[in-house]
Order: C-alpha cells, then sequence, then structure tokens
C-alpha cells in the first residue's frame, strides 16, 4: 500500500517504465528523476513486463505464508476462554501457556470486543452514545492564539517570529455537539464570560432548532460561566436541563472534547493563515464540511447530517 511518504505512486511508476522502455532513458536516470533507489527502479521495470500495467498497482505486503501463526483450535481456545471468563490477556496466557503478544494479537484479529467497553453481566458491548438526536448536547470553550498581522512562526519560521508574549490576546471558540448525530455548531467570540456563553447557547439551540433537533440536556465543565445565573436561566427558559462533568474529569465531556482535537487539526492549523481574519473566515466553509461531507468514525464513514436524516428524533 503507498503512504504519504511515497516516492512513487502508480502514475509515477508508469512514467518511470515509459522513460525506460520508451524514450530509452537508462534505470538509474529514470529513478533519480521519481526520487528513488536504482534498486527500486528495477524491481517496477521487472514488474511491468512480467505483469503488464497491473504489476505497477500496490499489493499486500502480507508473506504468503505464516508458519508461526497459531492454529485455528488454537486461536478459538483463546476466544473461547475469553468469552467464558472475560480475563484479559496476560491471564489467558498464563492459562494456555502462550506468550501475552500473541494472545493480544489474536484477540484483535477475531474482532473479540475490548474489556473496557463490555458489560459484564450481559456481556454486550456498551456504546456511550444517546438514542436521539438533542437528548445530550456536548458544550464547551476552546482558548486559541490570535495569529498577528502577516503570519505567525508557521510562515516565517519559530526564530523570525515575534515573540509569543506579543499581546495579540486570544479567540474563545464556543462550541455544541449533539452527542446522537454528532452536529456541530461553533462560533469564534472575544471572552468565556456568563453573558458571552449564554448569547451563545441561546445561538446554539436555534441552530439545533433549525435542524428538526430539540435540545433535552445540555453537559458542560463546571467553568464559571456555565455556573452561573445567566447561563442557568437561559437554559431554563427553554426548558433545557443541566449536567456538568465530575471536577477533573474531562473525558466525560469527550464529545465536544474530540470535536476539538479535530477542529485544531483540520481547520485551525490545517494550514499556515497570513492573518487572523483569513482563518476565522474559513471556520463557517469547514463546518459546513464537518457537517455535511467529512466521514465520521462513529457513523461508519457517514457524515453527521446523513446519520440525522436517518435516526428517530423529537420535533418541536
Amino acid at each position: 500500500m503507498s503512504h504519504p511518504r511515497a516516492k512513487l505512486t502508480v502514475q509515477g511508476r508508469q512514467l518511470l517504465v515509459e522513460r525506460v522502455l520508451e524514450d530509452g532513458w537508462s534505470v538509474p536516470m529514470a529513478a533519480e528523476a521519481q526520487g528513488c533507489s536504482s534498486a527500486t527502479g528495477y524491481k517496477w521495470i521487472r514488474r511491468f513486463i512480467a505483469e503488464g500495467l497491473d504489476g505497477l498497482r500496490d499489493r499486500s505486503s502480507r508473506p504468503h505464508g505464516s508458519p508461526q501463526r497459531l492454529s485455528p483450535d488454537r486461536e478459538h481456545a483463546i476466544l473461547s476462554r475469553r468469552e467464558a471468563t472475560l480475563e484479559g490477556p496476560h491471564r489467558i496466557a498464563w492459562a494456555l501457556g502462550e506468550a501475552p503478544s500473541t494472545v493480544h494479537r489474536v484477540l484483535r484479529r477475531l474482532g473479540a470486543p475490548l474489556l473496557r467497553d463490555l458489560d459484564r453481566p450481559t456481556r454486550t458491548v456498551v456504546r456511550y452514545e444517546r438514542e436521539r438526536p438533542g437528548e445530550l448536547i456536548h458544550v464547551d470553550i476552546k482558548k486559541q492564539g490570535r495569529i498577528p498581522s502577516g503570519g505567525g512562526w508557521r510562515i516565517h519560521g519559530r526564530a523570525a517570529a515575534p515573540s509569543r508574549h506579543r499581546g495579540d490576546g486570544y479567540d474563545f471558540i464556543h462550541a455544541a455537539v449533539d452527542d446522537r448525530s454528532r452536529l456541530a455548531y461553533a462560533e469564534i467570540l472575544g471572552d468565556e464570560r456568563k453573558e458571552t456563553a449564554s448569547a451563545f447557547m441561546r445561538r446554539a439551540i436555534g441552530f439545533f432548532s433549525d435542524h428538526g433537533i430539540t435540545v433535552e440536556r445540555v453537559l458542560t465543565d463546571n467553568g464559571s460561566c456555565y455556573r452561573s445565573g445567566t447561563f442557568a436561566r437561559t437554559l431554563a427558559d427553554a426548558g433545557i436541563g443541566h449536567r456538568r462533568t465530575r471536577p477533573y474529569r474531562p473525558q466525560t465531556n469527550g464529545k465536544v472534547e474530540r470535536f476539538n482535537l479535530t477542529l485544531k487539526w483540520e481547520w485551525a492549523y490545517a494550514r499556515a493563515y497570513e492573518t487572523n481574519d483569513s482563518r476565522t473566515a474559513e471556520l463557517e466553509r469547514w463546518l459546513h464540511h464537518y457537517n455535511y461531507h467529512r466521514p465520521h468514525m462513529a457513523h461508519a464513514g457517514r457524515s453527521p447530517i446523513t446519520v440525522l436524516n436517518n435516526v428517530p428524533r423529537k420535533h418541536s
């Protein structure tokens, strides 16, 4: 399989072959032009001569044979003990006389669920996910340094960039994510005060309502803006319950925390912005991509809006 740092794509291999067999280039010369070694060049020439264009395609690096692999009966014994005892790889290995690493690989290969995901009495996988959109909305604030005019160190390099204590201040990204569908709403605001958080919450409720979602409960951390009477009244006026995470347990609000990480790498640091305004302007486009087009692992590659259109929900 090709990878992000591969020297040759299928098209690059075909170009190498054409230069050698049709244009008369030497293999070392063609390989150097494509940024690979002569040995690699000879390899693709041999494969093309033997198999044609099919020989230039990626193929699995898995060996044809695995003589050290456990027999199917032995693998079945490992899986059976796991299902019967719910023991981890080390205890199964001690009981059956295998290496813990071998037991771990067998369990992963056979698709055994992780013990932490199981309800032990029923042996069923428990996934923390609400049944309907709007049942729980995760809300959080992400603090992010502003980009100086002309760009920061990602454009100019760390040595040439201004000091990080330049006083450009911070943006505060307020985000709300629906637990069931993962539909997300976010705004870049100037602070994290109670009035700002409450006004954002009202707009977020309107956003979800426009998508047919009635917000029932909101989950936040224990920030001062969320503990304020202003925020409490905003939720009470809308008939929405409020839950807060346990202290020092950010994983309780994990869906919006994961959204913040996605936001960081796919929007905030996805490219080198020259101004803070250019990054701010890009957020709306990225949010549309996230909600309508970006495949989500929790939904088997479907986007949040696609899932939202295919699950039962309550309408206001």
